[in-house]
């Protein structure tokens, strides 16, 4: 059912049905939740610094794009 349910919602969303794509989601989250009670839980605990390490990555990735974009306007030709 958790397939089943990532798998239509994914292709609802590409589709350009949003809400039907996310309702489908919201399903197949409903049923992994009360399958694996204890390990999203664990997960829940953990978010906040998976949210931090995403942001830090973002903002080293941005950094980056920046500096190659000041050597492209520098080079000559």
């Amino acid at each position: 059912m958790i397939a089943g349910s990532a798998g239509a919602s994914l292709a609802l969303l590409l589709e350009r049905r949003k809400t039907a794509g996310v309702l489908l989601a919201g399903v197949g989250l409903v049923t992994l939740a009360s399958e694996h009670r204890d390990k999203l839980g664990a997960l829940y605990q953990k978010l906040p610094d998976y949210m931090e390490q995403g942001k830090r990555l973002l903002e080293t990735a941005s950094q980056l794009g920046e500096q190659v974009s000041q050597l492209a306007e520098r080079r000559p030709g």
